[in-house]
């Protein structure tokens, strides 16, 4: 075997070893709640979600914790792309210009607000983009690449850290409570997708959420999330350009579009245009719903809400009051949209 196939095959073994013991705990945790899901029905993405919170023990453990973080940001990215070969262009365009116009104000209008709130609570125009661009688009993603669109400065990787932290505690919080308000307001599938996708953080949640209510809510809601993410560009050029002033930011690297995206609309388009078999999409199908499953449980081992406790008041009160916010300006504007 040629020397550089066989340094190859050597580190993909060891990666292999390396991930192993946390990916083989996620995995466990999606069977369970696969297993409690069908025996006594139930949404199998809470059950996930739940199971994995109670064991996270494993999200700190040096052992597991490789496996866990590839299953809940690899694998997650893998099965969300996976979606775009059950949804077509038909309902892509079934959101409608209304609902993009919502969602779009729901961004613009979350960042605004955490620039305001940032000023008043005295935490800089840097806490306030950071924290409102993740809260708005995409969770810890989008906070990694706009904090690495930022010049470095005292306390920035601590600021991105609680960053991560906030909005994926918060995301939780909302993929158990934002489906009861859907309830709560009578929105049907369409309507409580909207909701669910144009508002919930990370992208976990939002797919967890929307299929506890059904397929078209979680349809919806992945169509709707993934046009959040579409928005992670045009915010890491804006922030790289408004600091171009105090040096130069490493972080336009987060400007290209997420791979996840591109995989999602390469999918769509092939289904559109009937290039995949049947066969073809129920495997992709089948194959999506067990790397979401095993995300979300991934997820849940590497939340650990105490954390939050370990940073001060005023950070915490501007990520609750973006997150109050676009959960107001997507409920106010989906009961205007189905009225």
């Amino acid at each position: 075997m040629p020397s550089n196939l066989s340094g190859l095959s050597g580190r993909l073994r060891a990666t292999a070893i390396h991930i192993f013991p946390g990916l083989a705990v996620a995995l466990l945790i999606a069977v369970a709640a696969k297993f409690i899901a069908e025996e006594y029905g139930g949404p199998v993405m809470l059950f996930s979600l739940l199971i994995g919170m109670a064991l996270g023990v494993f999200g700190g453990d040096q052992r597991t914790r490789p496996g866990v973080m590839f299953a809940g940001s690899r694998l997650l990215r893998v099965g969300v792309a996976l979606l775009g070969a059950r949804i077509g262009a038909d309902e892509i365009a079934s959101l409608g210009a209304g609902s993009l116009i919502l969602v779009l104000a729901g961004v613009v209008g979350t960042i605004a607000i955490g620039l305001v709130l940032a000023r008043v609570l005295s935490l800089g125009r840097e806490r306030g983009i950071l924290t409102g661009g993740a809260t708005a688009i995409c969770g810890a993603s989008a906070a990694l690449a706009i904090s690495a669109a930022m010049p470095d400065r005292p306390g920035k990787e601590r600021d991105t850290l609680f960053t991560i932290i906030a909005v994926t505690a918060l995301s939780t919080l909302a993929m158990v409570v934002y489906p009861l308000i859907t309830r709560l307001f009578g929105f049907d599938d369409v309507a409580a997708g909207l909701f669910i996708g144009g508002s919930i953080h990370d992208v976990a949640q939002v797919v967890g959420a929307g299929y506890t209510i059904s397929e078209t809510a979680g349809d919806t809601a992945t169509l709707t999330k993934l046009f959040r993410v579409a928005m992670l560009a045009p915010v890491v050029l804006t922030v790289a350009f408004a600091f171009r002033e105090r040096g130069t930011a490493g972080g336009l690297r987060g400007i290209a579009p997420p791979p996840m995206l591109v995989g999602f609309i390469a999918l769509a388009l092939l289904h559109t245009f009937g290039l995949l078999p049947p066969a073809a999409v129920a495997l992709a199908a089948t194959a999506s719903s067990w790397l979401l499953v095993i995300a979300v449980a991934a997820i849940g081992v590497r939340t650990n809400l105490s954390d939050l406790r370990q940073v001060g008041w005023r950070p915490l009160v501007l990520v609750v009051c973006e997150t109050l916010f676009l959960l107001a300006v997507l409920l106010i504007g989906t009961m205007l949209l189905h009225a």
